[in-house]
Formats: C-alpha cells, structure tokens, sequence
C-alpha cells in the first residue's frame, strides 16, 4: 500500500533566518534591510531542508509552508505599547495584566486599554505564556515575510517535478491576538474566523501517514503547531508525526521550552530524525 508523505514547513522565513549579510536587501531610501528576529543557526537549518527536499521530492506527495503574516500595528509589537512615562517598550519585554492594571505598561491609543487587558486576562487564564513584545517581524510584503531563497527554490522544483502546488497558509493577520501555532490563534477571537481552529489545514494535515516537519521556532511556533496537531489529530496520529530536528532551532534564551518541548512529544510517540538520515520510500 502506497503510504502519504508530507512536509509541513512552519514559518521558515527571512526574518527568522541568520542569512549572511550579503544575502541582506538593498532599498535606495531604507538601506538595508537585515533579519529582524533571526535564530541561531536558522539559515544553515534551512539549507539542510532545501537539500532534503531536492533529495527525496519523488516520494514527498504535499509540501504545506506556514507563513507568519503580521501588521505593523500589532499587540505584540513595540508601537502597540509605551511605559507609563511615555518611552518606548523594548523588544522581549514580557508584560503581564497586572503591569498594565498598574499602568507599568500601557497601550499608545487608551482607547485600547480594554480591549488589552481583556486579551492579557484571556491569555493568561489558559497557562501557557504571558504576552511578549516582539521585534516588527514577517511584516506582510516585506522581504522579512518571504521564504528563505533556498527552500523556495527547492518548493519550486518540487512542483516542477511533482506537477502540483504548495499549500501557502497565512497565519497571524489579526492583530489582537498572538498566533504561534498554525492551527489556531493563542486567543481566538470570536469576530475572526481566520484565528480559530483551521479545520482544512487539519484535516490536510490528517491525510498524511508520515508529516515530516521543520521550521522556526522549536521553542515557539513549530512547538505550538506540533501541540496542536498531538490534540487536534484523531488518536494514534501523534506517531504519524516525526521532526527533523536539524532544520529547527529555539529563539535565544528559550532553549529550556525546547527541550520540554520534545520531551513532552517523545513522551506522546512523535518520531524524531535529522535530514542526513531521513531517507523516504513510498
């Protein structure tokens, strides 16, 4: 019996790639333009996976690229938010609702305020993380936002050869909310269908018996995504998974979410591999 394999790419974009300097753009009026929130070793994680691709794209059957997708304006970027005496809020800065009820942190606009806390309240009720203030990344149209040169040539030559399209899922547009995983937003909000459950990309995903998967961050969006996908699969799917974990790396200075991260997934049967030994046959 013919198996189905796919490879599910999570955010495997410029801006959270180290790429040398001289792969950087050159804008007339800007300047240029260097990776906003690159992860170590990101672009040589992204150079294996190309490779990897070239190498076994006659038995990869469906190739989905996640791609994070954000404004400018954003609650999880700095021009959302100032400090009570107006400065600026530093990229990495964690704020919490009680810093905001204190007024430590406070948005730009105060017609935001609740809208703000009623997010922060919501977040923070479920566990997993308080908001963190981001560097402007993936801004939508931006080279920051595109695919590594390498693996879009690698996908290019994938449909080529294999006569079908990548599937292109955009994730993060709203912003109100904070959208690591692929599958849905950390907060759904109610008025946006687009940061609920995607029952299509998961039932696309379902269809495979091996995903393969790789991308940035281990410690934030891919763990995310995989969390989700453990949950949301039917029982039995979590062995259908397996992470290449040469082609991922965790954001600095969140190396421990990391490693409780695939820990937590060896422990529910998800496979794990590097793309020098992960050879596929049909």
């Amino acid at each position: 019996m013919t198996r189905s394999i796919q490879l599910l790419a999570i955010d495997p974009q410029n801006d959270f790639c180290d790429v040398p300097a001289d792969w950087w753009p050159v804008h007339p009026t800007r300047g240029t333009t260097a990776p906003s929130l690159p992860v170590a070793g990101a672009h040589r994680h992204m150079q294996r996976l190309a490779h990897w691709v070239r190498t076994q794209a006659a038995h990869i059957d469906e190739i989905t690229v996640t791609l994070d997708s954000h404004q400018r304006f954003d609650i999880a970027h700095p021009v959302f938010w100032q400090q009570a005496d107006g400065q600026p809020v530093a990229p990495f800065t964690a704020i919490s609702a009680q810093q905001v009820r204190s007024a430590e942190f406070i948005p730009r606009e105060p017609l935001h305020l609740a809208l703000a806390l009623a997010y922060l309240d919501a977040l923070e009720s479920q566990g997993r993380h308080t908001l963190i203030v981001w560097p402007v990344h993936c801004e939508i149209g931006s080279w920051g936002h595109g695919l590594h040169a390498e693996l879009l040539d690698a996908c290019a030559a994938w449909q080529m050869q294999r006569q079908r399209a990548v599937c292109s899922v955009f994730k993060g547009m709203n912003p109100w909310t904070e959208h690591y995983s692929a599958l849905m937003a950390e907060v759904v909000d109610p008025t946006d269908p687009g940061t609920a459950l995607n029952s299509v990309l998961l039932e696309r995903l379902a269809q495979a018996d091996l995903l393969v998967i790789a991308g940035e961050a281990s410690s934030h969006c891919v763990r995310a995504t995989v969390e989700h996908l453990v949950q949301y699969l039917p029982a039995g799917h979590a062995q259908r998974l397996l992470l290449l974990t040469d082609c991922m790396g965790p954001v600095a200075g969140f190396e421990s979410a990391e490693q409780e991260f695939f820990t937590a997934m060896r422990a529910r049967g998800v496979q794990f591999a590097t793309s020098d030994t992960l050879t596929l046959t049909d």
